[in-house]
Parts: structure tokens; sequence; C-alpha cells
């Protein structure tokens, strides 16, 4: 181990923790099977250099299931250079074939018998549902297939008691999201970024056209892709397997594209999950509602269907990040197996990574299948996921407004804000509540310009139509300044008073964005030192040097002195003796006072001569522009939506109660905590944000830090999750689940 000490690691707790999840003496193999995925290789690096951080050996397995048939040049010990500069490659650096010989027992034994030779006994499987069942069956016969081996004399009774049980742990690689117990699979984000890139193309020359588009995406058996693109564009109509339109779509389509045209929408968007049926399980093609609409309507009316680009390009940040994150702690499950240890699968819960048993899994997301075969829909929904349900009623109570002679009204008005710096999303978030709101009988209200602009009564009713295409746009259209309210409050009172405003939805705050670009390889002996924005919040900073693969991040949560900059110099110049030649070092803008963007600069150029030359670069506003992606998209519209219908709750708790309704709970802020959707009372927010440097005072991400050093190489100690806790896969408690 050539590893340096990370300087806050003390020596004690590292060796404590390589006591505690020793890989000594085992072998590892990783391979990755079925569709391919981007994320798969950030998975792989993660599982190899997890494997050789704490002293086991891995190997690659080229070409899936297939490789390890074949056995002999197709399965390849690997070391820590081997999966260097792979993290922004999409696809995956090992191969990935279906199998036809590892369906039968004779493909089963030469496996085995190719395993045992190199002493691998645990299987680490990036792949969709078939390829996770086929580890588990493997896995269950493994045994039996020692015994053949060994009486056909092809390995010895040692190696028989040696290597007599095989440990699985499984990743979902799949762009679908089609498999049950896991908020995310990795590839999902990337596909959607493809797809909205797409959709934003279409949107700007639909808009000089007049154009009707029917986009087809993938999901042969799951309509998540088609659901959220939906969700994320605000399309018109969307078709999914698990949820066919009723009996009569055709009109009710054709009604509602032409009351769009009506409100002067430009543009109409369709959009058709591959696998899309009706109520009686026959197909629906793009060619056939293009069809549709060409006869009904005789709009000008356009097909596109984006096959294979959608598993093409560079994995998105989440994607690299969540493939990390699944790879380490596959590798901690593997080092905590026991022989008794049934086969797991690595999950995202919220924004935690769980284990849950592997085949519980795959028989919930075969049961989706067997529900739509037996015209099972509001089944086969529900047993999707509460996630999947919730974009489905989010969707389509945005999508879809019902008569004014249908919603019966509040008689409350409701305002919209925008606060602090622009953050993508917002729009996303705006239209939401706006839509919302009108659908629960309230008045809405947009307030422009911030509290300033609150202040001056800049203040409108806003329609349903007066947000349409508001999802992809970045910045913030209501406007937005950052000026506290303080000074103001006297006359934000007043113009509430004037308006007869009953609630404000407030979105903003503590400065958000989930958008960081780097682009640090290429160039040999060369490193790279970039500065995030985040104010005294280190997120960025973190999360954007585990997805990039950076050595070092400076943040202002993790005091640092000269020593640990001359560590992290140390281990440069190590890292440029080796193959790989690169370097990439983040600092948050306020990380420290003294210890500058320059400061770094020159230390590192200084120390760093005949070595490396360095670079620097400070990302500044670009990290708040652009359109925001397709997570900022789905979380601002349905963290919004959510938090209209908590408004409309708590309007309906105080009709009748006089003017005034105060409560400990009637300010609340809506976010994520740990698996959940929480709304928490501002008053009990207080206690835990430190308001001098405006962050929480503990920052759930900093639990991630251990990760980005232990894959650049650091000697640091990793808090490990519970041995062999399994959770159950069944939907949890009445808590609402935070996934996207």
């Amino acid at each position: 181990m050539d590893g340096h000490d990370s300087p806050q690691t003390p020596k004690g707790s590292f060796r404590k923790f390589l006591e505690q999840l020793s890989g000594a003496g085992k072998a590892i193999g990783v391979l990755t099977s079925g569709g391919d995925a981007q994320g798969m290789n950030a998975a792989v690096r993660a599982v190899v250099r997890m494997g050789i951080y704490v002293g086991a050996k891995v190997y690659f397995i080229y070409e899936g299931y297939q490789g390890m048939v074949d056995g002999g040049s197709n399965i390849v010990e690997a070391d820590w250079e081997s999966v260097s500069s792979i993290l922004q490659v999409g696809g995956t650096i090992i191969g990935s074939a279906r199998c036809q010989d590892f369906r039968t027992r004779e493909g089963h034994l030469k496996a085995a018998c190719n395993l045992v030779q190199l002493g691998i006994t645990s299987l680490c499987v990036i792949g969709g549902d078939g390829s996770l069942t086929g580890a588990h069956i493997f896995q269950t016969e493994w045994s039996g297939l020692l015994e053949e081996l060994a009486r056909d004399g092809k390995i010895s009774t040692e190696q028989v008691q040696k290597h007599g049980h095989l440990n699985v742990v499984g990743m979902v690689g799949s762009i679908d999201n089609d498999f049950c117990g896991t908020d995310m699979t990795i590839g999902t984000d990337s596909a959607l970024h493809r797809i909205i890139e797409v959709v934003d193309a279409i949107m700007t020359t639909a808009q000089s056209h007049q154009r009707t588009f029917v986009l087809e995406v993938m999901g042969r058996h799951c309509g998540y892709l088609a659901l959220v693109s939906a969700l994320a564009c605000g399309a018109d109509w969307v078709f999914l397997p698990e949820s066919p339109p009723e009996e009569g779509w055709q009109e009710n389509m054709c009604v509602k594209l032409s009351e769009n045209r009506a409100r002067k929408k430009r543009l109409n968007i369709i959009i058709v999950a591959e696998g899309a049926i009706d109520t009686q399980n026959k197909p629906i093609t793009s060619e056939q509602i293009k069809e549709l609409v060409v006869t009904q309507l005789g709009y000008d009316t356009r097909v596109t269907i984006l096959g294979h680009v959608q598993r093409g390009g560079t994995p998105s940040a989440f994607d690299r990040i969540l493939a990390s994150r699944m790879g380490v702690e596959a590798v901690v499950a593997l080092l905590q197996a026991t022989p008794e240890t049934p086969a797991c699968v690595v999950s995202l819960s919220g924004n935690q990574a769980v284990r849950l048993p592997l085949m519980e899994c795959v028989q919930m997301t075969q049961e989706v299948q067997k529900a739509m075969d037996e015209r099972r829909f509001k089944d086969a929904v529900q047993l999707r996921g509460r996630s999947f349900e919730n974009n489905l009623n989010t969707y389509k109570q945005l999508a879809i407004k019902l008569p004014d002679s249908e919603i019966p009204k509040s008689n409350c008005n409701v305002g919209v804000v925008n606060v602090g710096a622009p953050a993508a999303g917002m729009n996303a978030a705006v239209r939401a509540a706006v839509r919302v709101g009108i659908s629960e009988g309230h008045k809405m209200f947009a307030v422009y310009d911030g509290f300033e602009g609150f202040a001056k009564g800049q203040i409108k009713e806003i329609g349903w139509g007066d947000v349409g295409g508001w999802t992809g746009q970045g910045g913030s259209i209501l406007g937005t300044k950052r000026i506290l309210p303080g000074k103001y409050l006297e006359d934000i009172a007043v113009q509430m008073r004037t308006h007869g405003i009953s609630a404000l939805l407030i979105i903003g705050g503590f400065e958000t964005c989930d958008r960081i670009k780097q682009s640090a390889s290429g160039t040999k002996r060369r490193v790279f030192i970039i500065e995030t924005m985040g104010g005294f919040c280190g997120y960025l900073a973190n999360m954007g040097g585990l997805a990039a693969g950076a050595d070092a991040a400076y943040i202002f949560e993790e005091p640092f002195d000269i020593r640990d900059l001359q560590s992290n110099v140390e281990h440069l110049t190590e890292k440029m003796k080796t193959s790989i030649q690169r370097g990439l070092v983040l600092r948050n803008e306020s990380c420290s006072e003294n210890y500058t963007t320059d400061f770094i600069y020159q230390l590192y150029s200084e120390e760093g001569k005949g070595v490396f030359d360095c670079r620097k670069n400070v990302l500044g506003h670009m990290q708040q522009g652009g359109a925001p992606s397709p997570f900022d998209r789905n979380f601002g519209t349905k963290i919004s939506a959510r938090a209209m219908q908590w408004i409309s709750s708590k309007l309906r708790e105080s009709a009748g109660k006089g003017k005034k309704f105060l409560s400990e709970d009637s300010v609340c802020v809506l976010g994520i905590s740990k698996r959940t959707l929480l709304f928490q009372p501002v008053a009990e927010l207080k206690k835990e944000t430190d308001f001098e440097h405006r962050i929480p005072k503990e920052q759930w991400w900093l639990k991630l830090r251990p990760l980005m050093k232990i894959l650049a190489k650091y000697k640091v100690s990793f808090e490990v999750s519970d041995a062999s806790q399994l959770e159950p896969v069944q939907p949890r408690g009445a808590e609402e689940p935070a996934a996207i």
C-alpha cells in the first residue's frame, strides 16, 4: 500500500478500519453484463480501487458471463492504474455480452472451474435483473458445481474445501430504472440527460414552425424514462406500459392538443415509451399516434425515435457519484459476507446506500410484468414503488387542467416568490406551484424581484397557461434578488393585506446548485486547480471531486493547514511517477481566508517544478447558468407540488379560525432528510443552522469525504455500515420517500 496518510485521519483509526475490513487473501471478480449503461465504468473503478485498498486481489472478467465461461485471457488481475481516466467514459471498458452458454449446467461448470483456479470466491455483478438472477442461480449451485468438478478431477478436494462458498453482490446498471428496490439505477440519470438535450433542441425548431413532435424513448417494460422526461419538459401527453390511457384516449388527446394550441402554445410534445400499450395490451406505436394527430387535427407532426443515443455519451455527475458509492459499498458487503449471506443488491434509498436481498427485488420486478400481462395496471404502478406513483400523479395534476366549473374554490390567495441566488430548476418549481395551486382551487399570485419587489407591490395574478414551457428555462423568470426581508417587513405585510395573500411559497434560500462542469483530463503531467462556488458550503467541491475523480478537495467544513497542502503535493508527485499523469484539485471559494486559490496554485507550481505544471480555473457564475438538469427540473417540480399540497392542507385546517392562524409548524422548510421528504418548522431549523456561514451544523455528505480520498489512494478510515444488514424490500412506513 503506497498511498499517503490523509492528514486528518489518525493512524490508529486507519489501522482499526483495515482490521475491521481486511481483504487479505480474498479475490473479487467484477463483471458487467446485459445492456450497457453510462456510469458502469465508475462502478468498476470503485470496486477495483476499494478492493485493492483493503488488500484484496481484484480481477476483471471481460465480456460478462461469456468471459467467465471462456476463462483464459478473459479473466485478468486489475491494478490501481488500469481504472485510471475511465470515470468520464460511457459504456463499459470490460465489455458486456449476452451469454447463452451461462444458462446451461455445462456453462456453469466451466465458469466455476475458471474462478476456482484463480481463487475468486466473491463476485460483483453490474447489470440488469436478468444478469443478477443468473448470478443468484450460480451462487445457489456453487457447492454442487465444485463437488462435480472434483469428481471429474478438474479441481482438487483442497480447492473444494478452501473455496466452498461464493458470495455475490449486485449493482443495477440499467438505463430504464426498471428494478424494484432502488430509487435510481446506474445510467438512468445520464439517459435522461440525453433525452432532455434532444427535447430542448426540438423545442427550438418546433417553436419556429408550430409543430407536434412524437418522441419515442427506451423502456420496453418500464415507463420511467418516458414519465420523468414528460415531467421534465412539460409534455402534453405520455404513453407508458404500466398505465395505459383510458378507453377513448384518441379523442381526449386530440382535444387536449387543440386546447393547448388555442392557448397560443406553438409546440406539442407527446412522449411514448417503446413498450406503450392500451388497456387491451395491444401496442401503441409512435407512427399510430402521428397518423391520428395528422388525420384528426391536420397538424404538421414528426416522429423522433431516440434509440441507442440514450445509452451513449458521458455519464452525468449523478451517475458517477451513484456508481462510485455503490462500488465501494459492494466491496464492503463482500468483505463482511459470511457463507450464510444471501446474494444482495446495493441500492439507493433517498441519499443513503442500502443493501437488499437480491432475489426479493428480482421477484418484485417480475411481479410488475405479471401485473401488466394480467391487465392489473393499478397494481403495476404500485409495485413500481411510491416514487413512480408520485411521479405519475404529479404529471397528471400538472398536465391536465380541469374545467373551472369542476374545481371547488378555496377563496384563498397564495403567493410565489424566488429569493437568493438564481438556481437551475427554480422555474420548474414555480410552474408546479402555480398549477397545483390552481388545481386545488386557489388564486395564484407571482411576486417579481424577490422581497424587494414584494415590498414595492410587484405582484400579479398568474394563470395556468402563463407558466407553460417554464421547466427547461434556466435562471429565474420571476426575477430574484439576494436581499433579506428584514427592512421590508412592514411594506410586505401591507402588500399581503392588500392582495389578501393567505400563504406564501418561497423558493430559494441558502444557495443551491446541482450543476458543476469540469474538464481535467487530456494533458500529461498537469495539475488543474479549480475553484467552485457554494459560499461556505463545500458540497459542490466535495461531490464535484467525487464525480471527477479529484486528488483533493479543500472545503470550509474540514479545516486544513500547510502540512495537508504539503502532503497533497507529495501525493501528486508520487502519482506522476506512475502512468496516471493528471491531477485535479478543487477548492471551495470560502474554504480558507488565507489559503486562497492563487496561494494554492503558486504552492503547487513551486513544489511541483520539474514534475508537473499547474493550471487554475475559477468556474464562477457559469455554475448557476445554463438549462437545468433533468434532476433539477424533476426535483423542483415534485418538491414544489408537494409544498403546495401542504399549504392547501394548512389553509383547510385554518378555515373558520378567524384572521390570524399561527402555529409552530405554519412556517416550514421542505427538503430531503436521509431517505424522506420532510417538512421542518423553521423554529426547529434555527437550532441546526450555522447562520454566520449559512450552512447546516451537520452536513450529511461529509460522510462521503473518505470515498474521494480512498479512490485517490489516501489512507483514511471509512464509516462501515452494519455488517450483513439486509433491509426488507417492502415499502417503508407512512413517511414519504424522497426518491426522485
